[in-house]
């Protein structure tokens, strides 16, 4: 397996992973959307809300926000000594006291762990009149998004195939090809089309260019061709901000390698017990 990364930051990766199973490439995707632990707030007690949202809006709209995570900092409460009760290491608490009128954003969200701020300060919560009020607190703890969406790290994460495009002897350089590719992946050649290659991972193999060959009038076969290579796919992962996008792929690589290894033991013991 290889990773070749063309874009790693905080916020979002684009790499091409090559010598793995479709199989293998749909189970990192669903790990890094399911499976990686973020903090998100499970429970509010509201103390006084006269604003126009129900309680009940008020909590999802909460839960909803994405917050800084640092999982080596925080357990999950299933693996917590607490046993689920609640402490300071499985969960992050937060106060909110705003009067009207004014816009509520999450910079009113106080966390009692710095670390463990909204990712974005400017998030709406609610618009407060004069006289209304919202006084709560909030907690928020470690879980998956398997669970719930509001625990997914990821806003975006996919990947394709990789695009691999042949070019025949029967190219006659008439350059149709070229002007119906919505991407610029081709150019005309000396002698027949060529491809970009800065620009191949681009291709979303619509096959308009083989649509556009056959209709120039070449023959029964187009002589440009639209294939993937299905052990090669190019991955598009954005966090929501809660965690770098380095973190979360190294978590989903270790709980993928962790789960194969239990799946082995597992095996193992089953084939000496036979």
């Amino acid at each position: 397996m290889e990773i070749a990364f063309s874009r790693l930051d905080d916020g979002v990766a684009k790499f091409v992973l090559s010598g793995v199973s479709p199989a293998f490439a749909n189970s990192l995707r669903r790990t890094m959307i399911g499976e990686v632990p973020t903090l998100a707030i499970e429970d509010v007690i509201i103390y006084d809300n006269s604003s126009a949202l129900f309680d009940e809006i008020l909590t999802h709209r909460l839960g909803l926000i994405p917050l800084k995570t640092n999982l080596s900092e925080y357990k999950m409460k299933s693996e917590c000594s607490c046993n689920g009760e609640g402490c300071p290491v499985c969960e992050s608490v937060y106060t909110l006291s705003v009067e009207g009128p004014g816009l509520v954003t999450t910079s009113d969200l106080i966390p009692q762990n710095p670390e463990t701020a909204p990712v974005n300060p400017d998030i709406p919560v609610v618009k407060l009149e004069v006289g209304q009020k919202v006084v709560l607190e909030a907690h928020a703890e470690l879980n998956i998004g398997l669970e719930h969406a509001k625990w997914q790290p990821t806003l975006a994460c996919g990947y394709k195939t990789y695009p691999v495009i042949t070019v025949s002897d029967k190219c006659d350089s008439c350059g149709a090809c070229v002007d119906e590719c919505p991407r610029s992946v081709l150019k005309l050649g000396k002698k027949s089309v060529e491809i970009i290659e800065s620009n191949l991972e681009n291709c979303s193999m619509c096959k308009l260019c083989e649509k556009a060959c056959m209709a120039s009038g070449i023959g029964d076969e187009p002589a440009i061709r639209i294939s993937s290579d299905d052990s090669k796919f190019i991955f598009v992962v954005e966090s929501d901000g809660s965690m770098p996008v380095k973190d979360i792929m190294i978590c989903a690589l270790n709980k993928l390698k962790n789960k194969s290894e239990s799946l082995v033991n597992v095996l193992t013991d089953i084939s000496g017990a036979i």
